[in-house]
């Protein structure tokens, strides 16, 4: 896979990945997220995306959506724990158009008082679906219990109480503190040549001073595993189990996201889905996720069924980590774990847009792009013993904690 890098010199860092379409994806991504906020003021940065559509010094909303969708484009946004994302879809053509806009928002916009207003009762409205949906709502209370009194625990959307306390000067102070021009990376997929991208986005970008504002974000401190039960007004029982684990640099990183789509991820065919779901039928949704921070991370394992059979259901995973913790798999076993991992990748990054993103996320966490071919020579590279001794590590029952959602 080929692709080319533009350094500017305030920072800003683009890569390319040159490829023969009239389509073209590109994003914008900033080393800013939800972690970064300070007490009191959760869910700002999630806050903050939502109004960089909404006005700029010189684009009203309707201008900013129609920019794009007016040539046929799509211009979409999302916030994590630890980034903050904007993409667009596009025709070839439009590339400069991107990218402007791209600079527009992230550099211009101007956070008017009564869109700020009218977005809070948006985010007020997401955050009552994410209450009706206790599937979604346990995996926030279980990090929020995984990462007590760390800024990786709280909800992206924040809590009402913040969100209504939120002021222009909050935004403004959480901008000049944490969107620092040398952890801001462009991602560009079309049919374009590094000379072409490189001019454009010295012409766009090229203007925006060198801003660097030393940070520290603080690793998150250990706690004692917790097992904890809330009653609800649910019909169904819903569980998640877990611990901390590796982080983005850590060498057994690869190992466990192997281990955790072998046991849980994705595909009908997991172990954890074939015994709960397929052989026993007690659970309609059961799987396992691993998410790699900058210096720490989170396995869990979720399910939800009906009370009578939670029980059943928690032996049935217990006895699925157990066998990884005590039987090393097979050459063949290893073999086709690994096949199937480096499947489902490739699969997914068919998406060009997911792939951009994907090698954005590399150079802003490595300094390097990581290309396809890296990853599954690391996969490939998984020993058997490893993964053993990951399980043991990940997977040992007194370093679990667990949340369960019952019925009142």
């Amino acid at each position: 896979m080929e692709y080319g890098l533009v350094h500017l010199p305030n920072g800003i860092r683009i890569v390319l990945h040159p490829v023969a379409s009239s389509v073209s994806h590109a994003c914008m991504i900033i080393n800013a997220g939800a972690r970064d906020e300070q007490e009191g003021r959760y869910g700002l940065a999630h806050f903050i995306e939502h109004l960089l559509f909404k006005q700029t010094e010189k684009r009203s909303t309707n201008q900013i959506l129609n920019r794009l969708e007016s040539v046929g484009g799509d211009l979409n946004a999302y916030t994590t724990k630890e980034y903050t994302c904007i993409h667009a879809s596009f025709l070839s053509p439009y590339l400069a158009r991107a990218l402007d806009l791209f600079e527009d928002l992230f550099f211009h916009s101007v956070f008017p008082a009564h869109e700020m207003e009218k977005e809070k009762g948006v985010i007020m409205d997401e955050m009552a679906s994410y209450l009706d949906s206790p599937e979604e709502s346990i995996m926030d209370d279980f990090e929020d219990q995984v990462f007590e009194g760390h800024g990786l625990g709280h909800n992206i959307l924040g809590t009402a109480a913040d969100l209504q306390a939120l002021s222009k000067t909050d935004i403004v102070d959480f901008i000049q503190q944490n969107y620092n021009t040398h952890e801001i990376v462009i991602g560009i997929s079309g049919k374009y040549s590094l000379k072409k991208v490189r001019v454009m986005a010295e012409k766009i970008l090229g203007w925006i001073p060198d801003h660097h504002t030393p940070r520290r974000r603080l690793v998150p401190t250990e706690i004692k595993p917790q097992r904890l039960t809330h009653h609800k007004p649910i019909n169904q029982t819903h569980h998640v189990m877990g611990a901390k684990a590796y982080s983005i640099h850590d060498e057994n990183k690869t190992g466990l996201l192997l281990l955790n789509n072998l046991l849980g991820g994705m595909g009908m065919s997991s172990r954890l889905n074939l015994v709960v779901r397929e052989k026993h039928g007690i659970a309609y949704t059961v799987e396992s996720n691993y998410t790699p921070y900058s210096d720490t991370g989170l396995f869990h394992i979720y399910f939800g069924t009906d009370e009578e059979k939670m029980d059943r259901a928690l032996k049935l995973v217990h006895r699925e980590l157990k066998k990884l913790r005590e039987q090393k798999l097979g050459v063949l076993q290893l073999y086709q774990a690994k096949q199937k991992f480096i499947g489902q990748i490739a699969l997914g990054e068919e998406n060009r847009l997911n792939l951009i993103i994907t090698l954005a996320k590399s150079l802003l966490d490595y300094n390097e792009v990581q290309t396809l071919e890296e990853v599954f020579a690391k996969i490939s590279a998984v020993e058997g013993s490893l993964l053993l001794q990951i399980a043991n590590e990940i997977f040992d029952d007194n370093n679990l904690s667990s949340l369960s959602f019952m019925p009142e």
